[in-house]
Formats: C-alpha cells, sequence, structure tokens
C-alpha cells in the first residue's frame, strides 16, 4: 500500500461518467480513491452508498471520488444506475491502477475478494495525504480532505 506522503501515480481508464484522465483532476482539486472488491456485494454497496448519500458534502469540498475495482464497465453501469451512483466508477480490468497503488489482493485471494479495500486521497500538490484499508467513515475522509494543501 502506499503511504502518506508518496507522490500518486497518474493514470487514464474508462469509467461509467466517460474516461477519466487522474493528471487532469491533480492540483485542481483533492481526489478520493476508493479501491473497492466487487460491485453488488452488501459492504461495498453499503460503503459506495455512503459517499452517494454524502455527495454535498464531497462537492462543497471540491472532491473529486473515484470508486475503483476490477469489474467491467457493464457491470459498473448497471450496479451505478441501480444504485443511483453520481460519481466514476472506474474500470481496472487489467489491474494496472491496483498495482500502481499497490493494492493488494483481498485476504480470500483468487477464490474470494480480487483487492483489498483501501481509500486514498490526493491534495492538490499529487502527494497522497491519507491512505487507510477498510471501509471508513465519511466524516474521516471528509476530515482528510479539509487538511488537503
Amino acid at each position: 500500500m502506499l503511504q502518506v506522503g508518496d507522490q500518486a501515480p497518474v493514470f487514464e481508464a474508462e469509467s461509467t461518467k466517460g474516461k477519466v484522465a487522474l493528471q487532469n483532476h491533480l492540483g485542481k482539486q483533492p481526489i478520493v480513491l476508493i479501491f473497492y472488491p466487487q460491485d453488488e456485494t452488501p459492504l461495498c454497496t453499503k460503503q459506495l452508498c455512503a459517499v452517494r448519500d454524502s455527495s454535498k458534502q464531497y462537492e462543497a469540498a471540491n472532491a473529486l471520488v473515484l470508486g475503483i475495482n476490477p469489474g467491467s464497465l457493464e457491470h459498473h453501469k448497471r450496479f451505478a444506475m441501480k444504485n443511483n451512483y453520481d460519481f466514476p466508477l472506474v474500470t481496472d480490468t487489467d489491474s494496472r491502477i491496483k498495482d500502481s497503488y499497490d493494492v493488494k489482493k483481498g485476504i480470500l485471494g483468487i477464490i474470494g475478494q480480487p483487492q483489498q479495500r483501501v481509500v486514498y486521497v490526493i491534495g492538490k500538490s499529487g502527494r497522497i495525504i491519507y491512505a487507510r484499508k477498510g471501509n471508513r467513515p465519511t466524516e474521516e475522509i471528509l476530515a482528510a480532505i479539509g487538511s488537503a494543501e
């Protein structure tokens, strides 16, 4: 897992809101990357619904929130539509983004989760200012955004 102070790797990928190029947002706004194991699982749905339900707070902080996992774009679109997610779900089918952020496979490995649950907040400098595993509380993520340089 990358650490606070590390430079955030840039990437371009398809998402439910079109192509996302991280470098286009660096220096302009804080960025929240939520690496989650799978679409349509109870904890992942709960985690992303918390983002949806706090969208006004993320908007007020001018934060870009991206959900990332290896699911297909079609599956992400169905999942986003079903749950009314207004933020992009990024597809990482080749694990390039996960690997660049040093997100490991889940506890159950190949049989279970394809990746761990990790939240990163990237400050305007392009450096990671928050890096934690698990389903992090919205207040904790927003506090990290508030401390962004």
